[in-house]
């Protein structure tokens, strides 16, 4: 269980500050070793960048650090760069009718730009801020063209497996619909039937609190509050919900902790969206008028099984019930222990989780009700801008040490004379250390609050 310490904020900024020293300069040896040619890199082997032809889906966490270590440090070099990276490679993103990641590639491209020219934080023109839109508008439409209908008459964009599969991952990818949506953009379907993207997001989240995440009730013999399954299967003749499933956790009914940190994180952030909207804007589509409290009830349970199934240092293991835990002992009251021989941790899935925590324990108020979570986030962070888990060796490319990509398929470099993965990086963990430290460094600084859509 994470301890519930204070963090000092002092020595968070003195981490933060550390944290963006190190970044710089691996993310201008990343850039000039790359080539785009080989694809987006996904995870380092022996400190390399490597990547992994499944699909392109980090390619805009790429070049997002690259914006954000601009938004962190004010460093106009990098700025040109993540726009010169965004324009020349990102178009394809946008028009990608074959994946789930639009929320992924084209919001922490095109929306970081955006959202920086909004905050007077870029010289772009009004131009390039109407390219920027148009490319997240149609990003968005496009999204939401991935739908499959479920037997109540909603339904869920599914995921890149096909029609049957609704991923925990792509909770994060409606930021790519209601920004669209926020931009006044609709989604235009056959005899020009308008297809609202507000609507087919709110469908989506409800559908994922409804089918991959627990809440106690009784849904079934491993129904846990806050566990969440990684993937939900349906019969697509019928649109019937057929069974729970996963992809890269190690069964239908454990809890793969990437998996659930998406969906923390998601709900978090799409609870901040709609608390800034009007309630008569979506209105139409909430008919039993319990949106926000869905989403808040979703946050707080994957939130609450997080903290109580992760050891004291807020670092998880891959899967909260991996088998090799078992030889780990008390392994929840301790800090986690990367090597071991057992069963990997996973700094990317810490690194989501402590943003959906602290935006979380905001919401909720973080000196009241959303205090534990909000600390919580803290202790993460303080975790993760600290060794072993900070990336101090200037010749490795990664930011943030000891993230797993997909430990079933065992794709994870295991160092040599080691049992498991361990000390190496992957492109969304780093990205999202990223992202977590620009959040936090405006929250110390009193500086614009972080939000993926900006500025409204």
């Amino acid at each position: 269980m994470i301890e519930h310490t204070n963090v000092s904020p002092g020595v968070l900024s003195s981490q933060l500050q550390q944290f963006f020293s190190l970044s710089g300069p691996k993310i201008r040896r990343l850039q000039n070793d790359w080539d785009p040619q080989r694809g987006a890199p996904v995870f380092t082997i022996n400190g390399k960048y490597t990547t992994r032809g499944w699909t392109e889906w980090t390619q805009g966490f790429m070049y997002g650090c690259q914006i954000l270590q601009y938004d962190a440090t004010g460093d106009e070099a990098f700025l040109e760069l993540g726009r010169k990276n965004t324009h020349e490679f990102m178009a394809p993103h946008i028009s990608h009718i074959g994946v789930h990641d639009h929320g992924f590639n084209n919001v922490s491209t095109y929306g970081n730009l955006r959202r920086l020219a909004l905050e007077n934080r870029s010289d772009d023109s009004l131009d390039a801020v109407a390219c920027y839109e148009l490319a997240l508008k149609l990003s968005g439409a496009i999204q939401a063209t991935r739908w499959t209908n479920t037997n109540d008459g909603t339904g869920f964009i599914y995921s890149f497996n096909g029609p049957h599969s609704l991923f925990s991952d792509t909770i994060r990818s409606c930021r790519a619909l209601v920004l669209a949506h926020l931009l006044n953009h609709t989604l235009m379907g056959e005899n020009d039937r308008r297809i609202s993207l507000l609507d087919r997001a709110m469908q989506h989240i409800r559908n994922t609190a409804r089918y991959n995440v627990y809440f106690g009730t009784g849904r079934d013999h491993y129904d846990v509050r806050g566990r969440v399954a990684h993937e939900s299967l349906f019969n697509t003749n019928d649109g019937n919900y057929r069974c729970a499933s996963t992809q890269q956790g190690y069964s239908p009914f454990t809890t793969w902790t990437r998996g659930l940190s998406w969906i923390l994180l998601g709900a978090a952030e799409q609870l901040e969206f709609f608390t800034v909207m009007p309630s008569e804007a979506y209105a139409t589509h909430d008919d039993t008028g319990d949106f926000l409290g869905l989403l808040a009830d979703m946050a707080r349970a994957t939130a609450d099984f997080y903290i109580e199934n992760t050891p004291t240092d807020g670092i998880p293991y891959w899967d909260t019930d991996a088998p090799g835990l078992i030889h780990l002992g008390d392994y929840q009251n301790r800090p986690a222990q990367p090597d071991n021989l057992y069963e990997p941790v996973d700094s990317s899935a810490a690194a989501i989780c402590a943003q959906g925590l602290l935006r979380l324990g905001r919401y909720l108020g973080k000196d009241t009700q959303g205090k534990p979570y909000y600390d919580a986030g803290l202790k993460i962070a303080s975790t993760l801008f600290s060794p072993p888990y900070i990336s101090e060796d200037p010749e490795h490319h990664g930011m943030l040490l000891h993230a797993v990509y997909h430990r079933p398929n065992g794709w994870d470099h295991v160092p040599e004379g080691k049992q498991i993965p361990q000390g190496e990086s992957c492109m969304w963990g780093d990205y999202h250390a990223m992202e977590l430290a620009v959040y936090l460094q405006r929250e110390l600084e009193g500086g614009a609050y972080l939000t993926f859509y900006g500025p409204i």
